[in-house]
């Protein structure tokens, strides 16, 4: 039986979605890994990373037993982390059901300085990148929003674990999703690995990948038990009907490919303009989050603006301590003052949460926390969950994608995510004193601290940051 069959009827309108929210990392896995077992016609993968770790071979191995049976896979990736892995997409690619193409690709697929000299010579065009995600299986069911495939994006690394959100997605909005798929897929900027020069070719046959994924899936078995025994959670799920909503509207919004190509004109309305124009409508309250938070003077004065006609404006994003991009960082803290000063509430995700202070909803952990979801909250019911940062790099530079989904149900889901996130055990809460200078509220042991400066970040990060605050890269963040 198909997995998308399973889910409880809920629609009641021909054009209806279902819509159900995946904020915990193994639910996530679970998902995606119970997902390809029950394909029978067709799997489509568009992801940014697709990490060689636990997960990420799992879930490939997955892909090529589907693949086996008959199923068409095709796989979409982005070639800025794709050139290690040559070799292995090269081999899989043999498979006479399995098409792969990376996006944007790099003509030189190893070496340092050739690296480096491509770069040189052929500039911004490699600055574009395709940062969307999306896992659609027999046009019947798919998954939108920040997760890459990698262990710290469903909770299996030792170091350090993602925040992250996805929507699971059935009806109407699955056929949307398939079409920005193709979109992407059909572009000139999406390149068959096969027609990829200096590659590899040889170095695999496809059965020697497919022995190295099956013994890799069955060392797993005992050493990563915890995450095979997730996928029963997905039957759950499908017939949890408060887990579940009946959407009016799924607005599945893409980024025209050739935003990629410089200087390409007339693009199609993307998700940039879609944020603007759900925030321009917001009536009582906008909550935000985003991992890389760099409004520029034009959003900074658009958030203001809304506070200033009585719209309550809240973000999250990272603190310093928990960024894993601290450039980023660098180009949020010149904001923080004004957006402050205009009655923007600010929260800045801690980088660790002791076990006792966990929250089941967030899944935060013990491991180091970085936040990693993408998501908007507008008048307590419309919702965005996407790839989208609010910053320069997706606005300008990257191709990004998301959904908006009119529900009332998830977007008070949403919200209550939100709310135990930022409360002082899990969050900063920022404001300015007397003198206008920045600082920092936590609760910790019971205790309520102040900071007058980055909490929890040494001085070494903290000077980097203030640095970086001064070249002009703001653009490129």
């Amino acid at each position: 039986m198909r997995a998308a069959r399973r889910v409880v009827p809920l629609r009641t309108q021909p054009q209806e979605s279902d819509a159900c929210l995946l904020p915990d990392g193994r639910e996530a896995f679970a998902v995606r890994a119970e997902s390809v077992r029950g394909a029978r016609r067709s799997i489509d993968v568009q992801s940014y990373i697709w990490r060689s770790d636990v997960t990420g071979r799992l879930l490939a191995d997955e892909l090529l037993r589907a693949a086996d049976r008959g199923v068409r896979v095709r796989v979409l990736l982005d070639d800025m982390d794709a050139r290690s892995r040559d070799p292995v997409l090269v081999a899989l690619n043999r498979h006479p059901r399995i098409a792969i193409r990376l996006f944007n690709p790099f003509s030189t697929r190893s070496g340092v300085l050739r690296t480096v000299r491509e770069m040189f010579v052929r500039r911004s065009r490699l600055n574009h990148r395709m940062h969307n995600k999306s896992w659609i299986v027999d046009d019947e069911l798919a998954i939108v929003g920040g997760r890459n495939v990698g262990d710290e994006y469903f909770s299996a690394s030792k170091d350090v674990n993602f925040v992250d959100m996805d929507v699971l997605l059935t009806g109407d909005a699955v056929a949307a999703t398939a079409r920005s798929f193709d979109a992407y897929w059909n572009c000139a900027a999406s390149t068959p690995v096969s027609r990829l020069r200096r590659i590899g070719r040889n170095k695999y046959t496809l059965g020697e990948v497919r022995r190295l994924l099956h013994e890799h899936a069955q060392a797993a078995q005992s050493g990563h038990a915890c995450y095979l025994s997730a996928v029963p959670l997905l039957e759950d799920l499908l017939g949890n009907r408060s887990r579940w909503s009946g959407c009016g509207k799924v607005q599945i919004v893409a980024d025209d490919p050739r935003k990629a190509q410089r200087h390409a004109r007339d693009l199609e309305r993307g998700v940039l303009e879609s944020m603007i124009d759900a925030l321009s409508a917001a009536c009582s309250e906008v909550l935000l989050i985003s991992p890389y938070f760099v409004p520029g003077a034009g959003g900074t004065a658009a958030l203001r603006d809304l506070a200033r006609r009585g719209v309550s404006v809240a973000v999250l994003t990272n603190s310093l301590a928990a960024t894993d991009v601290a450039a980023v960082h660098s180009g949020y803290s010149r904001y923080r003052p004004s957006l402050l000063e205009g009655d923007v509430r600010l929260f800045e995700l801690k980088a660790a949460v002791a076990p006792q202070e966990q929250d089941k909803r967030m899944r935060l952990g013990s491991s180091r926390a970085s936040l990693h979801t993408k998501a908007a909250i507008v008048d307590r019911k419309r919702l965005f969950v996407g790839s989208f940062n609010l910053d320069p790099r997706s606005a300008q530079l990257n191709c990004e994608m998301g959904a908006w989904i009119d529900s009332e149900t998830l977007a008070c889901q949403m919200r209550e995510i939100f709310s135990a996130a930022v409360t002082l055990e899990h969050s900063y809460t920022l404001g300015l004193d007397d003198a206008g200078r920045t600082y920092w509220l936590e609760r910790t042991g019971g205790r309520e601290l102040r900071y007058q400066r980055e909490p929890r970040a040494g001085w070494g990060r903290r000077a980097v940051t203030w640095l970086l605050r001064w070249l002009p890269i703001e653009s490129q963040l």
